[in-house]
């Protein structure tokens, strides 16, 4: 079976969110254009690490090509709309792609689906026949700062991170490594040192 590549070389929205509740978020991407939408799965951390290679593939563009890119602050006008609905998952996010296309003066970013093997770099941009299904979306400077900053947002909102060790804290408690798993009670503060 050959593989599917949804294109949205100018979508209405591409966006991070989440469905649940905070320690339980399945998080989302998803490209809408027209009547069409898409919706991948991924991991918390890719999420975050998508965030983190825009900000700087941006950084990078201005410098190096004279693109105009907004500042984080411009970015300020963040499309806070939950997930179109249905959330139907299209595919797992296994391996993600980004670039700049100077022609077109656009962000690139592909998605490509979890596969059994390893993905041939060849794959990644490119409109080969074999290999796994993919999302490519072209977004300006603008649209690429506005998904980062709303990406950083998404992962914001789950659960706050221990002080110590930076792991989720769970509303039930958390056994903190750098504690080596010891937590201070109300009984060790009057308990004799002695005994």
């Amino acid at each position: 079976m050959s593989r599917v590549i949804h294109v949205f070389r100018q979508p209405d929205r591409f966006i991070a969110g989440t469905v649940g509740e905070p320690g339980e978020r399945t998080f989302y991407l998803q490209a809408s254009e027209q009547a069409r939408t898409v919706s991948v799965t991924l991991e918390k951390q890719q999420v975050v690490v998508l965030a983190e290679r825009i900000s700087s593939l941006l950084e990078e563009v201005s410098r190096r090509f004279g693109a105009d890119v907004p500042d984080a602050e411009e970015a300020a006008s963040l499309d806070l709309e939950p997930l179109q609905v249905p959330v139907e998952e299209e595919f797992r996010v296994g391996t993600m792609g980004l670039g700049w296309d100077a022609e077109t003066r656009a962000v690139v970013i592909e998605l490509l689906a979890i596969t059994e093997g390893e993905v041939d770099e060849a794959v990644v941009l490119d409109d080969t026949e074999e290999g796994p299904d993919a999302v490519r979306v072209f977004l300006t400077p603008a649209e690429a700062r506005a998904f980062a900053a709303r990406a950083d947002r998404v992962v914001g909102a789950g659960r706050k991170p221990c002080p110590l060790c930076g792991d989720p804290l769970d509303p039930q408690g958390h056994i903190c490594p750098r504690q080596n798993g010891y937590r201070r009670t109300a009984d060790d503060s009057t308990a004799d040192p002695e005994s």
